[in-house]
Formats: structure tokens, C-alpha cells, sequence
């Protein structure tokens, strides 16, 4: 296999790939999952795989250092304070009604929506232009009307915030210069 992966199995349903700003690339797989099928798997990321090292090695080593853990504990209680209050605005706005919101640092996502209705994001979003925080809270937010990514999903979101994609596309173009802050 051409990135040498760290193959990770254990009892899940998906895959997932991690590239870590060191370059290193991590598998977590299916324990039933063929090497064959792990090689293919790959192959159909390569080209993110690519890109998102070429991210890493476009950054300065100034663009990585971590984020200490003061820094990380008051990003998240500033994003306490500003985040609920937006999720509460847009669920009124749509029309949905949700359960629990919750500010973590995570290194994989942004935010989530589980299905009994909690609501978690990512306290790094305090980082991102306003209209980008928004972008993702009305995206978990959607997934209250559609728990999927379907085209539906995507209409609800287009109805709240009809330039979404230009949001999204900044997330994918920016998200390794905060992400990739985090301490393993």
C-alpha cells in the first residue's frame, strides 16, 4: 500500500482515515474487513489522502504548534457562551426543537447530531468567521428534520442559509490550520 496506514480494526460498522499533520496516515476498519478491500478503500481516498498531505506540508511549523491547554479551555467556554444561544436562534427559525447542547474539542468533526436530539460542537469553531459557526450549527440542526445526507438534507439547509457551499468550502479549505493544532 503506497501510504503505509496504521490499520486499526475493532467492531465498528465503517471506515474511517486520518491523516495527522506528522504525515501519518490511520485506518480504523471493520475486524471483518479484508486486506484486499482495505487496499481498495484507499485507493478510492487517495486523491484526499494527497491533498490533505499537501495541506500539511503547505503549513510552517508556526501553523501547528499546538494549542495549550489553557487556550483550548478558554476557547471552549467563550464558545459556551456564544454557541447555544445560535442553536436556540435557529432552531426557532426552523422550527425544530432539540434536547442538549454541548461544547467539546474533537479532532474529527465539527458537530454532530444523535438521535435522541443532543446537539455537540466543536469548540474550535470560536475560530471561524460567524457565518461559518452558523453554517455548521444550521447543518446539525437539519439533521433533526433528516437524520442523513441526502438530497432533502440538503434542501432544509439551503432554505435556512442558501450560500452553504461557500461555508462548507471554507471549512474543507481551512479546517487542518485548526484542527491540526490539537495534541495527539
Amino acid at each position: 500500500m503506497k501510504y503505509n496506514p496504521d490499520i486499526i480494526k475493532s467492531n465498528r460498522k465503517t471506515v474511517s482515515v486520518e491523516v495527522s499533520p506528522d504525515g501519518k496516515v490511520t485506518l480504523r476498519v471493520p475486524e471483518r474487513m479484508t486486506y484486499r478491500e482495505i487496499e481498495k478503500f484507499v485507493e478510492s481516498r487517495s486523491a484526499w489522502i494527497e491533498k490533505t498531505l499537501e495541506k500539511y506540508n503547505s503549513l510552517s511549523d508556526t501553523d501547528l504548534v499546538p494549542f495549550t491547554d489553557e487556550e483550548l479551555s478558554q476557547m471552549t467556554q467563550k464558545a459556551k457562551l456564544i454557541i447555544p444561544p445560535r442553536v436556540e436562534y435557529y432552531a426557532k427559525l426552523m422550527g425544530v426543537s432539540y434536547n442538549k447542547v454541548s461544547v467539546r474539542t474533537v479532532k474529527t468533526r465539527w458537530g454532530s447530531c444523535s438521535s435522541s436530539k443532543n446537539l455537540s460542537f466543536n469548540c474550535l469553531l470560536v475560530l471561524t468567521p460567524p457565518e461559518v459557526m452558523d453554517s455548521v450549527i444550521v447543518h446539525e440542526l437539519c439533521h433533526l428534520k433528516e437524520m442523513n445526507h441526502s438530497k432533502r438534507f440538503y434542501n432544509e439547509i439551503y432554505k435556512v442559509m442558501p450560500d452553504y457551499d461557500k461555508y462548507e468550502a471554507w471549512l474543507k479549505s481551512n479546517s487542518i490550520r485548526f484542527i491540526g493544532r490539537l495534541k495527539k
